[in-house]
C-alpha cells in the first residue's frame, strides 16, 4: 500500500519530539561556529538554547550553509525505494539556495522512481511562523488527510499567518543582509529596535522601527489586533532569541489588548538565530494577510 511521508525541517523550529509526535521526518540545516559545522539534532540531541545564545552575546558570528545534493537523496531516497510518496512543509526558498540543490536530488530520484510523487509547501518564513504553518499542516497529516488535500489547505492558509518581531543587536542583520529596508547605522547606539515581518514572497523585511524594548513589544502586540484574524482559534506563537522573560512580557502585551489566550514559547532554532542575535522576540498568529 502507498503511503506518504511527511517532511518538515530544523530551521522551522521543529525538534524531533514534534517530528515524533505526527510520525514526520526531520531535515536538518546546519550553521557553523569557528569553523565547525554543527547539524542540529544530529549533533546534539537538546538544544540549549540559553547557552547558545549567550555565546553569540559573548561575540560569537556563526554562519549558515546550505545542504547539498547528496544529503537530499539520503532523505529522500529510503522513502522512495519504500513505495512511499513526499510531502516536503519547509521553510522559505526564497531566503536560500538549499533548495536549488533539493530540485538536483529529485531530478535524478523521480528519474530512477517515476511513480513516486515529491508534494511541497513552502512555508515562505522561518522559524516560528513556518512552525506554526508546519504543525497545522502536520495535524491534518495525521487526520488522514491526502497530500493533495494539504497541498491545497496551503495555498491559502500560508498566507493567513503573519511573524512580525523586533531585532536586539542589528549587526547580525547586517552582517547577514537577510533583510531587505534595514539600516543598521547607529542603531544600537540609539537604541533604536527595528520591526520586521515575514513578506508575501518569503522574505524578511523591516517595516518600521521604535526607540526601546517597550515601545517594541508594544508595536508587535498592536500588530495582533490589527491584523489578527480568528486569532485565538489557532496556535499563537511567541519566539525568541534566548530571553523567554522578554517573550512573556510580550504574551502579557498581547493579553492587555485581546484578551486572555493561549500562548506557545519557542526558542528560536540556532540555524535561524546565527541572522537574528540574542535578545530578539516575535510573534506568529493566524492573520487577514501578512
Amino acid at each position: 500500500m502507498k503511503m506518504l511521508t511527511l517532511f518538515l525541517d530544523t530551521d522551522m523550529d521543529i525538534t524531533p519530539e514534534d517530528a515524533a509526535v505526527y510520525g514526520a521526518k526531520l531535515i536538518s540545516m546546519p550553521y557553523s561556529v569557528d569553523g565547525e559545522t554543527v547539524y542540529p539534532y544530529v549533533d546534539f540531541d537538546v538544544f540549549d538554547s540559553d547557552a547558545f545564545y549567550e555565546t553569540l552575546r559573548q561575540g560569537k558570528l556563526p554562519t549558515t550553509s546550505a545542504i547539498g545534493e547528496q544529503e537530499y537523496v539520503k532523505y529522500f531516497e529510503p522513502e522512495f525505494a519504500n513505495g512511499n510518496d513526499i510531502l516536503y512543509v519547509h521553510f522559505s526558498a526564497a531566503m536560500t539556495n538549499t533548495f536549488d540543490f533539493m530540485r538536483l536530488a529529485l531530478r535524478k530520484l523521480q528519474e530512477k522512481y517515476p511513480e513516486r510523487k515529491f508534494y511541497e509547501i513552502d512555508t515562505r518564513g522561518i522559524t516560528t511562523i513556518s512552525r506554526i504553518i508546519g504543525l497545522a499542516a502536520a495535524d491534518l497529516y495525521r487526520e488522514g488527510k491526502s497530500a493533495e488535500e494539504i497541498v491545497e489547505w496551503g495555498r491559502t492558509e500560508v498566507d493567513h499567518y503573519a511573524m512580525y518581531f523586533m531585532a536586539d543587536d542589528l549587526k547580525f542583520f547586517r552582517r547577514s543582509g537577510r533583510v531587505s529596508g534595514l539600516s543598521a547605522t547607529m542603531g544600537n547606539l540609539l537604541g533604536i529596535r527595528p520591526i520586521i515581518y515575514m513578506s508575501a514572497e518569503g522574505k524578511m523585511v523591516s517595516v518600521g522601527k521604535e526607540k526601546g524594548r517597550r515601545k517594541a513589544l508594544d508595536h508587535l502586540a498592536q500588530v495582533v489586533v490589527d491584523l489578527g484574524e480568528d486569532v485565538k482559534e489557532h496556535r499563537i506563537i511567541i519566539g525568541h532569541t534566548g530571553n523567554l522573560e522578554l517573550a512573556k512580557e510580550l504574551a502579557a502585551a498581547v493579553r492587555e489588548k485581546i484578551g486572555e489566550c493561549e500562548i506557545s514559547f519557542q526558542a528560536v532554532n540556532p540555524t535561524a538565530g546565527s541572522h537574528c542575535g540574542p535578545d530578539g522576540v516575535g510573534i506568529t498568529f493566524h492573520a487577514i494577510h501578512r
